[in-house]
C-alpha cells in the first residue's frame, strides 16, 4: 500500500513538475502573419510570406511543447493604424504570441512599440529601416533579413567603386524610403562623392515623369532609386522610356527583388545592380527549398519569404528551448542560438535585434543569360555579414548602455 501511495505521489508529483517546464498560453502558440496581400508590395511578401510561415509550422511538426501551432494572417494594406489595430486584437482577443511582418518601416516601428507595451515577439522580415535596431530597438523585437545600412553597403559602395560619383535620389517618401537614402548618402560621402539632389514620391506612384525630368537635369552620374516593389517596376521602365542609361547616366536600385526583376523582364532590367539576402539558385539546399516553395506558390521566393520561414522555424525552436512561449525566456533563447539553415549560415541575432547574416551584390542577367523562367541574377560577390550590417559601436539601441 505505502509502495502504491508513493508511486502515486511520484507521477503527481512529474505531472506538476511537467506542468510547470512547459507552459504554453491558452494551450496553442499562435502566430500572426502581417502582410500586404493586395499592395505595392504584395509579391515581396504577401500571400507568399504567409505560405512561407505556415511551411514552417507544418516542418516543425505543426506543435511545441505539445501543443499545436496555429497562424493566422492579415492584409495590413500598407497602413499603420490597420497594422495596430489587428495587431492589438490579435494579442488581446485572439492569444497571439508572435507576430511576422513582411512590409513597410512605418508600421513595423509602431509594431516594435507595441510589442515592448505587450511583452509579445516582433520579428521584422520586410521592413528595411535601422531605426528598428537603433532608436526603436526593443527587447522584444527582431529585424531579420535585411536592412537599409546593408543595401547601402552593398550597392552604394559598388557603384561608387564602379565611378558613380554624383547622385540624383528618387526615394519613396516615408520612413523606409528615407532611410536608405540617408544611409546611402552616408557611403557615398564617405568614398568622396556628392548627392546633387533628391525627390520624394508618394507610395504606390504611377507617374514618375517629372521625378525623371529632374533626375536628368541634374546631371547626375547615378539616378538612386530608394524604393521598392511595384514603384521600383515603374520608376524603371518609365527611366527606360526616358533614356535615362543611354544617355550615360547609372541606374541604382537600392532594393530589388527577384519578382520584381519577373515583372519589368530583363529586356528592361538586366544590369541593374542590387543587394540580396538570398537568391533561390545558390546551391542545393536553396534549390530544394525554393523548388517546395515554388510548388505550392507557383513562384520562386524572395529574401522575404525565405528568411520568414528561417526566423519561424528559429521561433519555434527556441520556445521548445525554453520550455514555454512567455517571450521574456524565449528572446534569449533566439538570441543565443546560431541560425544555420538553407536561409544563412552562422547568423547570429545581436543584443540590438539585428540578425546578422551574409549578404550578397547581385546583378541582373541580360535575356541572352537567362535558361529559365526564374533564371534571373547573378550573384557578383559575398558581403561578409559582420561587414553588411551597422557595428554595434555605432549603434544607438539604449538596449547597449547598460
Amino acid at each position: 500500500m505505502r509502495a502504491s501511495k508513493l508511486a502515486v505521489g511520484a507521477i503527481a508529483m512529474g505531472l506538476v513538475a511537467g506542468a510547470a517546464q512547459a507552459q504554453v498560453s491558452a494551450d496553442v502558440v499562435k502566430i500572426g502573419v502581417m502582410v500586404d496581400k493586395s499592395g505595392v508590395y504584395s509579391a515581396n511578401g504577401g500571400s507568399g510570406g504567409v505560405v512561407a510561415v505556415q511551411m514552417a509550422v507544418k516542418d516543425f511538426g505543426g506543435k511545441v511543447l505539445g501543443k499545436p501551432v496555429e497562424v493566422i494572417s492579415a492584409d495590413y494594406q500598407n497602413k499603420v493604424d490597420i497594422a495596430l489595430t489587428r495587431a492589438r486584437e490579435w494579442i488581446d482577443r485572439d492569444n497571439v504570441d508572435m507576430i511576422i511582418e513582411s512590409t513597410d518601416s512605418a508600421a513595423a516601428i509602431a509594431l516594435q512599440k507595441l510589442g515592448v507595451q505587450k511583452k509579445k515577439v516582433m520579428i521584422f522580415a520586410g521592413s528595411a529601416t535601422t531605426a528598428l535596431t537603433n532608436s526603436e530597438c526593443s527587447p522584444y523585437g527582431i529585424h531579420y533579413v535585411y536592412d537599409t545600412y546593408a543595401l547601402a553597403t552593398g550597392t552604394g559602395r559598388a557603384v561608387m567603386d564602379s565611378g558613380g560619383g554624383s547622385w540624383f535620389f528618387i526615394t519613396a517618401d516615408y520612413a523606409f524610403g528615407s532611410s536608405l537614402e540617408r544611409d546611402t548618402t552616408k557611403v557615398i560621402e564617405e568614398k568622396g562623392g556628392k548627392v546633387l539632389g533628391t525627390v520624394k514620391h508618394p507610395l504606390n506612384a504611377s507617374d514618375f515623369s517629372s521625378f525623371l525630368l529632374q533626375a536628368q537635369a541634374s546631371k547626375a552620374k547615378v539616378v538612386g532609386f530608394a524604393n521598392a516593389g511595384k514603384d521600383t517596376q515603374n520608376a524603371i521602365r518609365q527611366a527606360a522610356e526616358f533614356g535615362l542609361a543611354k544617355s550615360g547616366q547609372k541606374l541604382a536600385t537600392l532594393l530589388i527583388f527577384d519578382t520584381d526583376l519577373k515583372g519589368m523582364g530583363l529586356p528592361v532590367a538586366q544590369g541593374l545592380l542590387f543587394t540580396t539576402g538570398y537568391y533561390w539558385d545558390m546551391n542545393d539546399e536553396t534549390r530544394a527549398w525554393s523548388k517546395r516553395f515554388y510548388d505550392i506558390h507557383k513562384a520562386m521566393p524572395t529574401m522575404i519569404q525565405a528568411g520568414m520561414y528561417s526566423a519561424t522555424m528559429h521561433y519555434l525552436k527556441a520556445v521548445q528551448a525554453a520550455s514555454t512561449d512567455d517571450a521574456d525566456k524565449v528572446m534569449p533563447k533566439m538570441k543565443a542560438a546560431d541560425i544555420n539553415d538553407f536561409f544563412a549560415k552562422g547568423g547570429k541575432i545581436r543584443a540590438d535585434g539585428r540578425m546578422v547574416h551574409d549578404m550578397y551584390l547581385a546583378e541582373a542577367k541580360k535575356p541572352a543569360e537567362s535558361k529559365s523562367e526564374w533564371d534571373l541574377l547573378k550573384i557578383v560577390k559575398t558581403i561578409p555579414g559582420d561587414q553588411a550590417y551597422m557595428p554595434l559601436a555605432s549603434s544607438a539601441c539604449p538596449l547597449l548602455k547598460k
